[in-house]
């Protein structure tokens, strides 16, 4: 008997962490970035949808960390490992980033969320020497992804392009 396959969904600024055999699930990335970190070995992976660079950015005392670069991918990689995943063996996988909308204006940088969103991820990843081994990023399209922490596979659906696995 197969076991029953649960497809846990993140949200727009939201994180969750899926144990084998379940498999953790987000759409609509266009700016925004789907972080995956895993440890492969233990069958967990965690799942952060990042909507900005930088908490500074945050309006009200009431800080959602899963919205910010800076503040989601520290609090998913504690996720991963308060259910099992080990420090050493994190290793992370990104998609989304899109620059969804063509600017005319010169070198608005702050309407270069997608490219920015990237960036600080993979800063994030950097501090926490977390290795980041594969990525779709940048274009123009929206993603949806998901990712299965049994084979470490991540399953992009991009618009008009089909699924690629990274």
């Amino acid at each position: 008997m197969s076991e029953v396959i649960n497809v846990v969904k993140v949200g727009i600024a939201d994180m969750n962490v899926v144990k084998s055999p379940n498999v953790i699930r987000t759409s609509g990335l266009g700016s925004c970035v789907g972080v995956v970190v895993y440890d492969l070995a233990r069958e967990v992976a965690g799942l952060a949808h990042v909507m900005l660079p930088d908490s500074s950015f945050a309006k009200s005392s009431e800080l959602n960390i899963a919205k910010y670069a800076d503040t989601a991918v520290e609090a998913l990689v504690e996720r991963v490992i308060k259910e099992g995943g080990r420090k050493n063996a994190l290793k992370a996988k990104l998609a989304g980033g899109a620059q969804m909308f063509q600017f005319t204006t010169a070198n608005l940088d702050i309407m270069r969320i997608g490219p920015r969103n990237v960036e600080a991820v993979k800063q994030q990843l950097r501090r926490l020497n977390i290795p980041i081994v594969a990525e779709d990023v940048g274009g123009s399209n929206g993603r949806t992804i998901e990712f299965n922490p049994e084979t470490g596979v991540l399953s992009i659906r991009t618009v008009n392009q089909g699924v690629q696995e990274i």
